[in-house]
């Protein structure tokens, strides 16, 4: 379903969920265009984490999403599967690493993005605990982030890669009235939730997997159940049918930051005409 019209002088931002292996990267790089044009997006964020055959993200698949015009790169727990990408950490301006982790980690805490309509839009990551892997307290890094923001930098999302719906939820309260939006990944399920907090923050618990639905959270059906069942170790390939595009799209008043509508949003190729 296509977004509402968009309100005069608005910015839309959509944040697209983890994507998985090529068949979701590919979905994305064909995407983007539809979510400019029939979407009226002006700000497109990826978490990318799952890229590379689900686990990690390349230079390759980091290029592909440049190229295809993505704004800006979020990543999660596997963000250093593929060494390679610690330079691409250190030097891009346009991907975060969760701001949780170690000073010493490779990456940068936030990305400030200038858009094409004329505004910036500043990206956060932040890394769950509640069945995660240890990790620096997310709120506190939240506000160490935010202190840095610029004060005229309105828009700003936080992808809060994380387990738990009671974790997410408090972030959410945590940042209402401080940030754009707060927006969920990493469990490949989108959820219901979208909402617009008191304070103006948008909220939701996930925005959903970008990628292979005929599976089991991207990876093929049958190796997952024979190990469920048999404790047998099995490869956990990356599946490849009925392929989609998950995210959420939000408005933002670019002079307050206040996020005004929230809603899912959610492609398959006979949408994009392929």
């Amino acid at each position: 379903m296509l977004p509402p019209p968009k309100a005069v002088q608005t910015v839309r931002v959509i944040l697209v969920g983890d994507v998985v292996g090529k068949p979701g990267l590919n979905m994305v790089c064909q995407s983007v265009k539809w979510l400019r044009q029939k979407g009226q997006i002006d700000a497109v964020v990826v978490n990318g984490e799952n890229a590379a055959d689900g686990t990690g993200i390349s230079i390759q698949q980091y290029n592909k999403l440049k190229e295809a015009g993505v704004d800006a790169i979020t990543l999660g727990d596997h963000i250093y599967k593929k060494k390679e990408i610690a330079g691409i950490l250190q030097s891009a301006n346009n991907i975060v690493k969760p701001a949780n982790f170690p000073p010493e980690a490779p990456g940068k805490d936030f990305c400030i993005v200038p858009l094409a309509c004329g505004y910036s839009i500043a990206v956060i990551s932040l890394l769950g605990r509640v069945f995660m892997r240890p990790v620096d307290c997310p709120f506190h890094a939240a506000d160490r982030v935010l202190a840095q923001l610029p004060a005229d930098c309105k828009i700003r999302l936080c992808d809060f890669h994380a387990e738990a719906t009671s974790d997410k939820q408090s972030m959410g309260r945590y940042l209402d009235g401080r940030v754009s939006a707060v927006l969920g990944t990493h469990t490949h399920v989108p959820t219901a939730d979208e909402c617009i907090l008191p304070k103006g923050t948008a909220f939701q618990c996930d925005v959903g997997m970008t990628g292979p639905y005929e599976s089991i959270l991207g990876r093929q059906i049958e190796p997952v159940l024979n190990t469920t069942f048999s404790f047998d170790p099995n490869s956990f390939h990356v599946a490849s049918d009925d392929v989609r595009l998950s995210g959420t799209w939000f408005d933002v008043d670019p002079a307050t930051g206040r996020a005004l509508q929230i809603g899912r949003l959610q492609l398959r190729p006979s949408d994009l005409g392929i």
